[in-house]
């Protein structure tokens, strides 16, 4: 996580990339000997699942006339989604929360139904995502604990915020009856519900700086809230996906004081049915740029390799993906 602005060429860069990526065809992955043409899942387009995906493919993309893939983003409601997506063969990568990973590698939380998913593959993770509770001055909300008897966003089904926000519920021992509105917008939504006094408090759990929370302290007087306690604690030492964050004071108006919280990692994942060179090519497309990836967004400004290549992954770690990482020396 950072507290580092958008360097000079940082619009433009994303300009340029998601140029290159909206050009590239989406199509399941292509048989031995054909081009290949694959697709990541991401999130909503004012989150940061969106530039990652389109910054790996940036990066892939450049490199096409070698390795002759083609790489292309797609926007979804999220981690759960993508993941799903995956598992039917709709998408063939996609970025997720790490505590979603683990939950569909256990067929835990809403993959209960499903079944632990045995051929989800972890291809590197990418940048950490703190969960964010954003309050209007005026609903008298500063932390975690005032949230009882207010309207709340608790994020749309399918979202990893959705996922996250389930568990800081059931950890503090609420339903949704404990609120007097529960809504299930969309990231993309809950910015201008916030400001329009349809809801009092957003939860996303997502990599800083951000442009929808950029939007909803703009629009209206609102603060980020402290998201601690004994709970809060508990769920942390319980999930080693969890871990304590801060958020740093003034990336947004209102909120001159850094935040404490927790939050996960973002991730890239597969299928152990996607090709070992694909994966391979993708990593090392990533790896090989890092300065480049780390250009791209704020969010990705501090991403270390070494940690790129374990943390936050729950799931086996892709064969494409271990050649190039031993390739390397980053593992043994």
């Amino acid at each position: 996580m950072t507290g580092t602005g958008f360097k000079p060429r940082t619009a433009l860069a994303l300009v340029l990339f998601m140029c290159i990526v909206a050009l590239a065809p989406a199509h399941p992955q292509a048989q031995s000997g054909e081009k290949n043409f694959i697709s990541i899942g991401t999130g909503s387009v004012t989150g940061v699942y969106y530039p990652a995906g389109g910054s790996i493919c940036h990066l892939l993309n450049r490199g096409r006339r070698t390795h002759g893939i083609r790489c292309s983003v797609e926007s979804s409601s999220g981690s759960a989604e993508n993941i799903k997506n995956i598992r039917a063969n709709e998408i063939d990568f996609g970025v997720v929360q790490s505590d979603t990973q683990y939950q569909a590698v256990n067929g835990l939380s809403v993959f209960a139904d499903d079944g632990p998913y045995d051929d989800l593959r972890a291809v590197m993770s990418l940048y950490f995502e703190s969960f964010t509770l954003v309050a209007r001055t005026d609903s008298n909300i500063n932390s975690i604990n005032d949230l009882p008897g207010k309207s709340v966003n608790l994020g749309n089904p399918g979202s990893g915020q959705r996922g996250t926000m389930d568990s800081v519920m059931k950890a503090m021992g609420w339903t949704e009856d404990t609120f007097a509105e529960v809504h299930e917008l969309k990231a993309s939504e809950q910015s201008r519900a916030l400001c329009d006094g349809v809801i009092d408090a957003m939860v996303y759990t997502v990599g800083h700086p951000n442009a929808s929370i950029k939007e909803a302290t703009a629009l209206c007087d609102s603060i980020l809230a402290e998201v601690t306690g004994a709970e809060i604690s508990k769920l942390v030492s319980d999930n080693h996906y969890y871990s304590f964050v801060t958020i740093p004071g003034g990336m947004y108006r209102g909120t001159d004081y850094d935040i404490n919280t927790f939050g996960v990692g973002a991730t890239l994942v597969t299928s152990a049915n996607m090709s070992e060179e694909v994966v391979y090519e993708m990593v090392k497309s990533v790896f090989d740029n890092i300065e480049t990836f780390r250009e791209l967004h704020p969010a990705f400004s501090d991403v270390d390799t070494t940690k790129m290549a374990s943390e936050g992954l729950s799931a086996p770690i892709h064969p494409g993906a271990i050649r190039y990482y031993r390739e390397k020396g980053i593992i043994k």
